[in-house]
C-alpha cells in the first residue's frame, strides 16, 4: 500500500510540474505577443560585434566577409594565380592547407579524403586555424606554429608585420623564402587573430576533386563562398606533371588509386615501358603521372557539366579562368577575377601581374613561382611530350578539352607547328 501511495504521489507531483511549466510558457508567449507601450523601444537581439579593425586588411564595420576557393589541380599555374591574392594587402591567403590532410592520412586515396578536406575548409573559412593541429605531422604533444603550415615560407601574412618584421603586407612584391624561414614562429592563435582582421579570405587547393564536395559550404548561410575554377590545357598539365614527377609521386599514386573501374580506359602506354630518349613516353613515375590525368580529367568534366547547368547553390558563385587567358591577357583577366570577388585593382597589382607574365624565359624548376615568358609557357608541352603521350592525354581528357576550347591534334607535324594556335572560344 505504501509503495502504491508513493507512486501515486510522484505521478501527481509530475503532472503538477508539467502544468506549471505549460502555464509559464503560455505567459511568456503572451508577453512577447503583447503590443509595446507607446515610446517603448523594440527589443534588439544581441549580436556579436565585428572583429576590431587593424591595418589595411581590416574589414569594414558590418561588412560581410568574402570567402574564395581557387578550385584547380596540380601544375595548372595555380601557384602564380594564387600570388594574385597572396600579394593583395586586403587578402588573407592560405596555400594548399589540405596538404596536411593528405600527409597525415596517407595512403588514403583522393576520393576517400574529400570529406576530411571539406571539414578542414569549413573550419578555416571561420578562421578556426586550430584545425591544423589535428593534422600535424610534428608528433604527439608538439604544438604547430606558423612556420609548420604548408607554404609558410612564401605566405605574405606570415612573413610580414606584425607576425614578422621581414616584409610589409601593403608592399606588393614576391618574398624570399630563405628570409621567411628565419621569421620567429608564432602560435596558431596569433595567426588566427590576423585572420579575423581581413574581409577577404582566399584558399587555393588542388586536392578537392568534385565541386559538389563544396556544396554544403556554399549553401551555408553563415558563409559567402565563391569558387574560381582555374583550368589549363591538360596536355600542358601532363607535361608539367612529368617534369615534376618525383615531387608528385605520392600524390600521383593517391590519385591513380581513385580510378573508377567502370570507366577505366586501357592505356596506350605500358607501365613497364622504360623511359629511354627524350622523345620516348612511358613507364615508372611517368606512367603514373599520365595515369593520374584520367582521374583529374574525369573530375574536371563533372565539374564543368555542373557549371553549365548550375544548381541554385552554384549560380552566381562560380567563375572559370583559363590559364592561357591569364598569361596572354593578364590585366584583363586580373580585373575580371577581382571584379568577381569584389576586390579593387590597384596599379601595383596590375604592374605585378604584368611583370610575372613578361619574364625572359620559361623556368625549368617546378614548384617555383617566377616571372615567365607567356608564349613559351603556353607552348612548352608541344616540344616536351611525345606524340604518343599527347594522344594518351587527349583520350583521357577529350570531354573537358572540348568544353574548354582546347583543340586536339592529328599528327606530329601539327604539334610542332607552333604558328598554329590550338585555342578556341570555350563553351563556358
Amino acid at each position: 500500500m505504501k509503495v502504491c501511495r508513493r507512486k501515486a504521489l510522484a505521478l501527481c507531483l509530475g503532472y503538477a510540474l508539467l502544468l506549471l511549466l505549460a502555464a509559464l510558457n503560455l505567459l511568456e508567449y503572451k508577453w512577447r505577443r503583447e503590443p509595446r507601450r507607446c515610446g517603448e523601444p523594440p527589443a534588439v537581439p544581441r549580436q556579436r560585434p565585428p572583429p576590431p579593425p587593424a591595418g589595411s586588411g581590416a574589414p569594414q564595420q558590418g561588412g560581410r566577409r568574402q570567402l574564395v576557393y581557387v578550385f584547380t589541380t596540380w601544375r595548372s599555374g595555380s601557384s602564380f594565380f594564387g600570388e594574385l591574392f597572396n600579394q593583395n594587402p586586403e587578402v588573407f591567403f592560405l596555400y594548399e592547407p589540405v596538404w596536411h590532410v593528405w600527409q597525415k592520412l596517407y595512403p588514403g586515396d583522393a576520393v576517400s579524403l574529400q570529406g576530411a578536406a571539406r571539414d578542414m575548409l569549413s573550419s578555416l573559412y571561420r578562421c578556426d586555424l586550430s584545425v591544423f593541429q589535428l593534422y600535424s605531422t610534428a608528433g604527439a604533444g608538439k604544438n604547430l606554429t606558423t612556420l609548420g603550415i604548408f607554404g609558410a615560407a612564401t605566405n605574405k601574412v606570415i612573413c610580414s608585420s606584425p607576425l614578422c618584421p621581414a616584409y610589409r603586407k601593403e608592399v606588393v612584391g614576391m618574398v624570399d623564402d630563405r628570409v621567411c624561414k628565419k621569421c620567429p614562429p608564432q602560435r596558431l592563435s596569433r595567426f588566427q587573430e590576423e585572420c579575423h582582421k581581413y574581409r577577404t579570405l582566399v584558399i587555393k587547393g588542388v586536392r578537392v576533386f568534385d565541386l559538389a564536395v563544396l556544396a554544403p559550404l556554399m549553401r551555408d548561410p553563415t558563409l559567402d563562398l565563391k569558387v574560381i575554377h582555374l583550368v589549363r590545357d591538360p596536355r600542358a598539365v601532363a607535361s608539367s606533371r612529368i617534369k615534376s614527377r618525383h615531387g608528385l609521386i605520392r600524390e600521383s599514386l593517391q590519385v591513380v588509386r581513385s580510378r573508377d573501374p567502370r570507366i577505366h580506359r586501357m592505356p596506350f602506354l605500358d607501365a613497364g615501358h622504360k623511359l629511354g630518349g627524350k622523345k620516348d613516353g612511358g613507364g615508372g613515375s611517368d606512367y603514373h603521372a599520365l595515369g593520374a590525368m584520367e582521374v583529374i580529367c574525369s573530375s574536371m568534366a563533372k565539374t564543368l557539366q555542373t557549371a553549365l547547368h548550375p544548381p541554385d547553390w552554384l549560380r552566381g558563385n562560380y567563375m572559370a579562368v583559363r590559364y592561357e587567358d591569364l598569361v596572354m591577357e593578364p590585366i584583363k583577366t586580373l580585373r575580371q577575377v577581382y571584379g568577381f570577388v569584389n576586390l579593387a585593382v590597384s596599379p601595383e597589382m596590375e604592374k605585378f601581374t604584368l611583370n610575372m607574365t613578361s619574364g625572359p624565359g620559361y623556368s625549368s624548376k617546378p614548384f617555383v613561382v617566377s616571372a615567365r615568358n607567356a608564349t613559351q609557357a603556353l607552348s612548352a608541352w608541344r616540344t616536351a611530350l611525345s606524340f604518343q603521350q599527347i594522344k594518351q592525354v587527349e583520350e583521357y581528357c577529350q570531354q573537358p578539352m572540348a568544353m574548354l576550347g582546347y583543340e586536339r591534334v592529328s599528327s606530329p607535324e601539327e604539334v610542332k607547328d607552333l604558328s598554329r594556335t590550338l585555342l578556341r572560344k570555350p563553351r563556358l
